[in-house]
């Protein structure tokens, strides 16, 4: 073969290996034999073969979850307790060189904190407090997080798996205070309802005219149904009547 013409391919190859392409979202860290040399920002790059290699970092919100983790709550009830971590790589330089894996490494700090902050609380709170619960994961994960150039965005608990008997005893519960709210409900109308039957008493008591008005209703009502016989006991005149000065 030519030798100017194998000496020509062999350059163009060269020069088409160390082509890159670099997305916006991402960052590219340049080593030449090893050691760092800079960062390559998004667009059309080129590195010498073989002499210099790049990693990519990706610097969009990145989502890592917390694998299930068995607790031991305050109040001694075992339960599993899963989540998730959204963090931002802010310093890829950092995330590479001061850490190995970082994802890994969130995963694994994110469940020792989850396990730390849980087993320190009742179930109750843990139940009802699921934000702040995750807020303290969080404070304790970007504590450590802060040394390798990454934002802890926020962590979410997303499940809580309690004992079968444990479920029991809590619908048991909820049944209860329901069956409490519901007779405090009836205790409160039976007493509203007490009270404007007393009120209606008393006008009523101010005049004999409505008293007969109740009375002819009552008699119209029973009539209604054409099904039973009315008897007085005593006659209409024995009923109060105002005197005429009033």
């Amino acid at each position: 073969m030519n030798p100017p013409l194998l000496f020509t391919v062999f350059i163009v190859v060269f020069l088409l290996a160390g082509i890159r392409i670099i997305f916006e979202y991402k960052r590219a860290l340049k080593f030449r034999f090893g050691k760092y040399v800079g960062t390559l920002r998004p667009g059309f790059r080129w590195v010498i073969p073989l002499i210099e290699t790049i990693q990519i970092v990706d610097i969009r919100v990145i989502t890592v979850n917390i694998v299930s983790q068995e607790v031991m709550t305050e109040d001694n009830v075992p339960c599993s307790i899963d989540g998730v971590v959204f963090f931002k790589v802010i310093d890829p330089e950092m995330a590479v060189l001061e850490v190995e894996e970082y994802q890994f490494a969130i995963s694994q700090l994110s469940q020792a904190a989850l396990r730390d902050v849980c087993g320190k609380v009742e179930l109750d709170t843990i139940l009802s407090n699921r934000e702040e619960m995750g807020k303290n994961i969080k404070a304790i994960v970007e504590l450590e997080t802060k040394e390798w150039g990454i934002e802890i965005i926020d962590v979410k608990i997303k499940d809580i798996q309690l004992p079968e008997n444990m479920k029991r005893m809590m619908a048991n519960q909820a049944e209860a205070e329901r069956s409490r709210r519901a007779r405090i409900i009836l205790a409160q109308a039976e007493e509203q309802a007490a009270g404007a039957l007393l009120q209606a008493g008393k006008q009523i008591d101010k005049s004999p005219s409505a008293i007969k008005l109740r009375l002819y209703q009552t008699l119209s009502n029973i009539a209604a149904e054409k099904n039973s016989t009315i008897l007085f006991p005593f006659p209409e005149e024995v009923l109060p009547r105002l005197n005429k000065e009033d």
